[in-house]
């Protein structure tokens, strides 16, 4: 059932690859900005939260990992 008022696919200006070149230039860098904020975030996480190796605390020494 069609609504009155309601336009059909065919007379939408986006369907069936009939969208803009600047519509599709825009879409294709909010991608792009996207993966390259994904990938900038993911590096900074990455190369700050690597823990450190040493096991316990000055007064609690933990875990001896040295080799002797």
């Amino acid at each position: 059932m069609k609504m009155q008022g309601e336009p059909s696919l065919e007379q939408i200006d986006d369907y069936n690859n009939n969208e803009s070149p600047e519509k599709r230039r825009t879409v294709r860098l909010l991608i792009v900005g996207i993966l390259v904020v994904g990938a900038i975030y993911a590096m900074v996480k990455y190369s700050y939260s690597t823990p450190s190796d040493y096991i316990g605390t000055p007064e609690n020494p933990g875990i001896n990992t040295s080799k002797h």
